[in-house]
């Protein structure tokens, strides 16, 4: 498994943990928000700084998302 792989699990767990939900609830939300793939490729920001940094970030994606 790649370091990117092993880092998106991880943010998907603690972000479920963090809004008090689910990885796959969330994985879900974030597929049919098209925003999975982002949020993987943003594995070179996202693992330097803190998760709630990250956490905010993907809040943005989502709500963006929302309003297309």
């Amino acid at each position: 498994m790649s370091k990117e792989m092993e880092f998106f699990i991880f943010l998907l767990e603690q972000y479920a943990f963090a809004r008090n939900s689910s990885a796959d609830v969330v994985l879900k939300k974030w597929d049919e928000a098209g925003i999975t793939d982002t949020i993987y490729n943003m594995y070179e920001m996202y693992h330097t700084e803190y998760l709630e940094n990250a956490y905010n970030d993907i809040d943005k994606l989502l709500e963006s998302a929302r309003t297309r």
